[in-house]
């Protein structure tokens, strides 16, 4: 019979009452226990710290540190001698962490192949377009595709696919012209972009796998009989019915999808994306994740991207994080809800990980000078030993605070709070020091999650401190206030903590409407 799992999270003296709350919420199935180091901010809590002041109660299997300590996991296994593991930043988001959202979320996986087209490979350098290709395949391509442009010379067509093959890239040639295609072939390019009934030959001349379109955009039986034509012959192949622009066929482009996946379930299909990305002055990422969730559905497996508009600069990285989406979805027969944050850029599905009421009671335990931001549904608060302002005006708290004969504070205050409005508008976390979570929008700043954040360029403002964000060990003494260390069982927390409730219950759809499992 097998030992029941005994999970202990480590927290500190700020975060205890929350944790508690939350963990109290959590079903009877898990047992738990919480161990209060005693220092204030669990965030600043070093490996000889919770090595030296925490003990573990009798029959812990598991310890969960929190998202933001900068201890070492590995080391502190072989120090309690049972898995140590860092949680999630936010203490709100361990129930889902814990895995109660019914599903495991693993993102590593897709069945989608990226084309990124080099729109204008022809007036390009060779070595410009190795560049950009190498570029293109870092952020998530899968194929290079050189572009051809009408009317254009591309005499260096073939020492540019040379160039990308000798690289490792794999690569297309994107042209309205059949010499350029066959040369773009002879030179070792992996796909021809694209066949069509009357050029079809071509693909029976050299090995590189022709991407299929029908004559024009409404002339399917055209399409019906390249395919026709290639099955036959036994001969690799994708077909794209094409894409076309709102108001200019894009419903109907939609139903020929439909319509050519069910004429031939098993074929290969491919999706240009760009003539929705590109030609609709609507932030990208939403129609990206909306096609791909199209080609999700019909098991189109290929996607031809383009990045013209300078809104769409990001177009390879939503397309490499809808793909991934998508497919876990797909995986788990659910709604592509859930799993991660990468689609979310201007807003957060819970912005705010405090109520008004809880940023409150942590203002009212400081007993220092340094000022803490942190934002709640009703605004940005602003708080220190002396003061607890709340507000929605960046600008308008600098009365309010002591740093006018402080620059260095006042702008790191400045900066801080200009950000905390941002995300207060938009509905985004906020957390003081860290930089906002633009999902796959932005590249995500990447750090040694073992060690403390080097002190910024402000660290000397104020009078005795530096600004309360800045994590260097070297200056901060965690330790300066530490009260004596506590293990609270499962059974007295439950107790003393109202259990916070999940904001999302199980849902299943019902008549086109989510609604909770235990109401359908």
């Amino acid at each position: 019979m097998s030992v029941p799992e005994h999970i202990v999270f480590v927290t500190g003296r700020l975060a205890r009452a929350r944790l508690e709350k939350v963990a109290a919420g959590l079903p009877d199935r898990f047992r738990w226990s919480i161990a209060d180091a005693g220092v204030k901010v669990a965030a600043l809590m070093t490996e000889e710290i919770i090595r030296r002041r925490v003990t573990l109660p009798e029959g812990a299997t598991r310890v969960i540190l929190p998202g933001r300590c900068r201890a070492n996991p590995e080391h502190l296994a072989a120090h309690f001698g049972v898995p140590v593991e860092r949680g999630p930043d936010e203490v709100v988001d361990l129930p889902a962490w814990l895995g109660l959202s019914a599903r495991k979320v693993d993102l590593s996986r897709h069945d989608l192949r990226i084309f990124s087209e080099i729109v204008d490979a022809s007036k390009m350098s060779v070595d410009a377009i190795l560049t950009k290709g190498l570029d293109l395949a870092r952020r998530g391509a899968d194929v290079i595709d050189l572009g051809g442009l009408p009317d254009t010379l591309f005499p260096h067509l073939e020492d540019a696919v040379k160039a990308m093959k000798d690289a490792g890239l794999t690569v297309s040639v994107d042209s309205f012209s059949r010499e350029e295609l066959a040369r773009g072939a002879g030179a070792g390019a992996d796909y021809l972009l694209s066949l069509n009934e009357e050029t079809l030959d071509l693909a029976f001349e050299t090995d590189a796998v022709p991407i299929l379109v029908p004559l024009r955009p409404d002339d399917l039986p055209s399409l019906d009989r390249a395919i026709e034509r290639m099955l036959k012959a036994g001969r690799p192949f994708l077909a794209d019915p094409i894409l076309e622009p709102i108001h200019h066929g894009f419903v109907d482009s939609i139903a020929r999808y439909r319509e050519t996946r069910a004429r031939w379930p098993e074929i290969e299909m491919m999706m240009g994306t760009g003539n929705l990305t590109e030609l609709t002055e609507a932030d990208s990422l939403g129609v990206t994740a909306l096609l791909v969730g199209m080609c999700s559905e019909l098991s189109i497996r290929n996607v031809l991207i383009v990045q013209v508009s300078n809104h769409t600069r990001r177009t390879v990285e939503e397309h490499d994080a809808a793909r991934r989406v998508m497919y876990a979805a797909k995986a788990d027969s659910a709604l592509p809800k859930g799993y991660g944050r990468a689609l979310l850029a201007l807003h957060d599905k819970r912005p705010f990980v405090q109520t008004a009421e809880e940023v409150a009671q942590a203002a009212a335990e400081v007993r220092d000078p340094n000022y803490r931001i942190a934002v709640a549904e009703d605004g940005i608060h602003v708080y220190n030993r002396d003061i607890h302002r709340v507000g929605t005006d960046a600008m308008a708290f600098f009365p309010d605070l002591d740093v006018a004969s402080d620059g260095a504070h006042a702008f790191y205050l400045g900066a801080e709070l200009a950000k905390a409005e941002t995300a207060w508008r938009l509905g985004k976390r906020y957390v003081q020091d860290e930089p906002l979570d633009w999902g796959c929008a932005a590249d995500a700043e990447v750090e040694d999650a073992t060690a403390f954040k080097k002190a910024g360029h402000t660290r000397h403002s104020g009078p005795d401190a530096p600004p309360p964000g800045t994590r260097d060990a070297r200056l901060v003494k965690p330790e300066a206030d530490a009260r004596a260390p506590e293990i609270i069982p499962e059974e007295g927390a439950r107790a003393e903590a109202s259990p916070e409730q999940p904001q999302d219950p199980k849902a299943k759809l019902v008549c086109g409407r989510l609604v909770p499992v235990d109401r359908a």
